[in-house]
């Protein structure tokens, strides 16, 4: 999927009022993501969740999503930047484990997540979309009214398994969340198998909401067949990383 849908949304505010409850109906473990156009936005959102933190298990601070007007000075394509919003983020004080959430569009992925790291992540979600670019031959126009999106899907997972995997290897025991591509139950275990402790599923929920749980099923059954005892055991079991 290549989208230029954005960050639009009804706020924190309206979120915490409605959105939040209707999670906690459910039993459900939400995390909390945020984001900013500056480094103030970021502190601002943070401090909002305040009052939110006993129903919530994190906050993942996205400093890469690229369907933004300034895509040149992505946070997550600089040490300094991404290090920036993460001391912002964590000088809040929330009480909860801080996921920085990491672009695949640079060559410093492994530099930048030591920089998240180092000052204050307590684990990292590996990774937003790729930028893409389509065009409309007909009407000679890009297709997406922004002009470039991200990219999404089965086409990702090879770029995330592969910045799962050099993140996990530079920076041995950080949870990592892999996302990216992920439709399947053995795409998950070779997401986790790349280094990952958790996985995300996003872009096949768009035509099956329901993904998930069959993903967990056949992880499930992976597992059982193989004589798998603990998901948490794949994590970073490649031969080669043994």
């Amino acid at each position: 999927m290549l989208n230029s849908v954005g960050l639009q949304g009804p706020g924190i505010e309206a979120w915490l009022e409605h959105g939040l409850p209707e999670l906690r109906a459910t039993g459900a473990r939400v995390i909390a993501s945020i984001w900013g156009r500056t480094v103030d936005d970021f502190a601002v959102a943070a401090k909002m969740l305040e009052r939110a933190t006993s129903d919530l298990v994190a906050v993942e601070v996205n400093v890469s999503c690229p369907n933004v007007e300034d895509r040149a000075r992505m946070f997550a394509h600089s040490t300094v930047s991404t290090s920036a919003v993460m001391e912002a983020v964590r000088d809040a004080r929330l009480g909860l484990p801080l996921l920085a959430k990491l672009s695949p569009n640079t060559f410093e992925l492994v530099d930048i997540a030591g920089a998240a790291l180092d000052a204050g992540a307590d684990g990292l979600t590996l990774v937003n979309t790729l930028l893409g670019f389509g065009v409309d031959a007909e009407q000679r126009r890009p297709r997406l009214g922004a002009g470039g999106g991200g990219l999404s899907g089965p086409p990702l997972k090879p770029v995330a398994l592969r910045a799962v995997h050099d993140v996990a290897c530079a920076h041995p025991g950080t949870p990592i969340i892999g996302t990216g591509g992920v439709e399947t139950g053995e795409d998950a275990v070779e997401m986790l198998l790349a280094g990952a402790s958790a996985v995300g599923v996003g872009t096949v929920t768009f035509r099956e909401p329901r993904a998930m749980l069959r993903i967990v099923d056949e992880l499930e059954a992976w597992c059982l067949a193989r004589g798998v005892r603990r998901v948490a055991d794949l994590t970073a079991g490649l031969e080669e990383d043994a």
